[in-house]
């Protein structure tokens, strides 16, 4: 198991845990001093409290909504996927916006977002003529079923 070193960058903070012994992610909880209402089609950065070193530098870190906040009430992060680098060492922050018609409560210490590091495939991008041929070839959205 490769260990994520974890920096607590403020007194409320906590260390990221996982929900269950295997969840792909871990949680990560706002960092706030009182309740903050998040209106309908608004968006906010919330703190974290924390900032991050990954086991290697083929490593990234991601963060995802969770699916129990997107499903039922609609908020999900603004970004869609946060994409945290191997050498970035500042606070983690989530943004957040609420995509229903009711408003919505996150309390201090409230999960907000889940973090996964997966390792990642170094490229090089490199100009070329041709690409090699496939079934699917250049067929693009909806060309593989009928949605």
């Amino acid at each position: 198991m490769d260990i994520i070193k974890i920096k607590i960058l403020d007194p409320m903070a906590s260390l990221p845990e996982k929900a269950t012994e295997y969840s792909a992610c871990v949680d990560l909880r706002a960092v706030l001093d009182s309740r903050y209402t998040l209106k309908p089609g608004e968006f906010h950065s919330f703190h974290t409290g924390i900032a991050i070193e990954m086991p290697d530098p083929l490593c990234v870190a991601l963060v995802f909504s969770r699916s129990g906040m997107g499903a039922k009430h609609g908020i999900s992060l603004s970004n869609s996927v946060g994409v945290i680098d191997y050498d970035y060492r500042g606070e983690l922050i989530v943004s957040l916006i609420n995509n229903s018609e009711s408003s919505f409560d996150i309390e201090p210490g409230d999960r907000i977002a889940q973090l996964m590091v997966m390792r990642t495939v170094p490229v090089m991008p490199v100009i070329c003529d041709e690409l090699s041929e496939t079934e699917r070839g250049d067929g693009g959205f909806g060309s593989t079923g009928k949605n």
